[in-house]
């Protein structure tokens, strides 16, 4: 399993899918509200698995042992999940979970906060906003904790509630929210009034990619495509490869290392690689979705609108340990074709862009031939 990881309330990763030989993780409740990139660590996989040993064999906690070898190495995307989150996992590659509705992250200074509602969620009926500081779940308080120890809190079965402790223009609410089992669409078509096709892609789960594909064939004939990458954070490396064979006729993707063994990604052979296309980008735009706005940016084949992304290139590959809980420790870097590697610097946009962004996207197609 092969991770190119972002957290949030909930989990989006760029990941291999366990069929392929690789990693299945995705989302548990919601995407990430990015924190600054810095460099990746890395943490032995020998010395978490012996540390998970001598904890169980103590009568302690694997996992936190596992967690605390971890956190000491600075693999700042090496996470430790249980057998139950890992399972949650499994789920969200297929776009469903449980959970309130929610999309968060952890800021610098560790807090807690709402970056967006799904509309018609438990959290959206019951008021939550974006902004909104999570200050405990269930009397636990988070500001400071791993995102995923949040992601832990928040999970549980659909219907049990869960009362959230939140800061909102500095004074303190209480709201109990019940979960529920949810779903997100992770691909959205629209046609605009001037013939260009919008295609929306929150993440790349599971049938991701055949539905870009797809969407890219119903589009009209001689008009441009906007593939709207922005706030993606990621998910399945392969569904984010069969997405930009929907541009490509094959060719390189994008490489891989790990552990200093290069790997590569190819594109299948059939896209479309006339139709003018814009790939809109922002600075949550990470991992895999970075995947593929640089290997469209290096093959020539799209220009990237909008603003830097967010610069998360490294690889996440999990051990199981031996009480049988997960951790995903990071092992290499991947690259662009031109051997661009994004880890911390991310993708500059060909046009910058920061309001009206898909209207400037469309301008730009307007000069590859196509719209008004």
């Amino acid at each position: 399993m092969a991770f190119l990881t972002a957290v949030g309330v909930g989990a989006y990763t760029g990941c291999w899918d366990r069929e392929e030989g690789a990693a299945a993780a995705a989302a548990l409740s919601g995407a990430p509200a990015p924190e600054a990139p810095h460099e990746s660590g890395t943490a032995d996989r020998e010395a978490v698995a012996r540390a998970v040993a001598e904890a169980v064999a103590e009568g302690k906690s694997g996992k936190k042992a596992a967690q605390e070898v971890v956190s000491r190495s600075g693999d700042r995307w090496g996470t430790v999940y249980d057998q139950g989150e890992y399972a949650a996992f499994a789920e969200g590659l297929d776009g469903r979970w449980t959970g309130v509705g929610v999309w968060a992250g952890r800021a610098p200074d560790g807090v807690i906060k709402v970056d967006r509602v799904q509309p018609g969620s438990p959290a959206a009926r019951v008021g939550l906003r974006a902004g909104d500081r999570l200050l405990s779940v269930d009397g636990h308080a988070v500001t400071g904790l791993a995102v995923t120890d949040v992601v832990a809190l928040l999970r549980g079965d659909a219907g049990t509630p869960v009362v959230l402790n939140l800061s909102r223009d500095g004074a303190d609410l209480t709201e109990t929210v019940r979960r529920e089992q949810l779903r997100t669409e992770p691909v959205t078509v629209r046609q605009r009034p001037d013939g260009v096709t919008v295609i929306k892609v929150a993440s790349f789960t599971r049938g991701s990619g055949e539905r870009v594909k797809a969407a890219v064939r119903a589009a009209p004939t001689g008009e441009g495509v906007v593939l709207d990458l922005r706030g993606n954070p990621g998910g399945l490396v392969t569904e984010a490869v069969t997405a930009a064979s929907a541009f490509l006729d094959g060719g390189l993707v994008a490489t891989y290392d790990v552990r200093g063994d290069q790997r590569v990604l190819y594109a299948a052979k059939g896209g479309d690689t006339t139709r003018p296309l814009v790939a809109l980008v922002d600075g949550g735009t990470m991992s895999a979705a970075e995947l593929v706005t640089g290997a469209l940016q290096d093959r020539g084949r799209a220009v990237a609108v909008g603003s830097r992304t967010f610069g998360k290139g490294s690889v996440q590959m999990p051990t199981e340990l031996p009480d049988g809980s997960v951790a995903e420790l990071t092992v290499g870097t991947y690259r662009t074709p031109a051997g661009r590697s994004l880890d911390g610097d991310g993708i500059t946009p060909d046009v910058a862009a920061g309001e009206a962004v898909e209207e400037r996207a469309v301008t730009v197609l307007g000069g590859l031939g196509v719209g008004p």
